[in-house]
């Protein structure tokens, strides 16, 4: 029986001595491998916290999305490049918006996060496109300056 342990416990001390040896080498560190897909900025550009979205039932593809501080942004291929289309507009602070069911090119805005801080941007009322979003009216005028919600 010592025979046997003596056996074990030198067998055991050569493979651990030698196990190292026999092993495949550890790869070295390539900094190519770390290059891979490059980053970039696809937007939005003017932007900040998301407080709206709406979607087209009727075109699903089709997305608009307001920044509490960075106008309403529009996209067509479904999110992967996103416009804005209300830059032109006095007031970038978006709480709301909403699209017609029955007529797509109707979108309502909301403008105001809905937030009453005075560190926030403020919204001056409610904004209308027939022309889903190339041209805008400003149809109602909010004293309060929040608008957090819209239902057509």
């Amino acid at each position: 029986m010592l025979h046997f342990r003596h056996f074990l416990s030198t067998a055991f001390f050569a493979a651990a001595v030698t196990a190292p040896s026999i092993l495949p080498a550890q790869p070295t560190f390539d900094a190519a491998n770390t290059r891979g897909p490059r980053w970039r900025m696809i937007g939005p550009f003017r932007a900040g916290r998301t407080k709206a979205a709406a979607g087209v039932p009727s075109q699903p593809n089709v997305f608009y999305m307001g920044m509490v501080n960075g106008g309403v942004w529009k996209t067509t291929d479904y999110g992967r490049i996103w416009t804005p289309i209300f830059d032109e507009q006095p007031s970038g602070s978006i709480g709301a918006i909403d699209v017609s069911v029955s007529n797509p090119n109707v979108i309502y805005v909301g403008s105001g996060e809905g937030l009453h801080r005075p560190d926030l941007a403020t919204g001056d009322g409610i904004y209308k496109s027939s022309d889903a979003g190339k041209t805008w009216s400003h149809v109602w005028v909010n004293n309060n300056q929040q608008i957090p919600r819209l239902a057509i």
